[in-house]
């Protein structure tokens, strides 16, 4: 498994179509304006690659010593064979000089998805992320942030968001 930049329209055209199967429209933000803070170096988009083959996408938010994985997704045909925990840890150490995290929906009210956020859940858990104490209401969606050996208050959170998406994004991050 390796973490590359993705340097062809194949694996533009590759990481676009996981990232639109993978998320829920009300958490998505327009794949443009992803490519565009790539473009500007406030966002990281890695391809994942397993046998020299797409196997995934990770993209994330960067702002001074915080780096958020904003979205993690291996291809379907491609899970529970250990791909996502080798690029989570990859994904760890290539930040480790900064405080990494997360968000994942919130795990405390009920929902028809809450096997699926469950798991999840402990997937992070498992790789090595940990609770932090932080829950926010994200457009809308109830979420909880995951830490890597780090604390990020939900000020510095939503500054980040500030930061990089502006007013418009930040009037949506609200401490819950």
């Amino acid at each position: 498994m390796k973490l590359r930049n993705p340097d062809t329209k194949a694996d533009w055209k590759a990481i676009k179509q996981l990232y639109r199967s993978a998320f829920p429209l009300n958490e998505k933000k327009p794949f443009w304006l992803i490519k565009s803070k790539y473009e500007k170096g406030q966002a990281d988009v890695w391809v994942i690659e397993k046998e020299n083959s797409f196997a995934g996408m990770a993209i994330t938010m960067n702002g001074g010593d915080l780096v958020l994985l904003d979205y993690f997704a291996v291809c379907a045909d491609k899970r529970s064979g250990g791909i996502g925990g080798e690029a989570l840890k990859s994904l760890q150490e290539k930040y480790s000089d900064r405080r990494f995290f997360l968000e994942i929906e919130s795990v405390d009210k009920p929902s028809p998805k809450l096997p699926e956020r469950l798991r999840r859940k402990k997937f992070y858990l498992t790789n090595g992320m940990q609770e932090m104490g932080v829950n926010v209401k994200l457009f809308g969606v109830d979420m909880e942030l995951l830490g890597y050996n780090c604390a990020v208050s939900f000020e510095e959170y939503r500054n980040l968001y500030l930061n990089t998406y502006g007013n418009w994004a930040a009037r949506n991050v609200v401490d819950r």
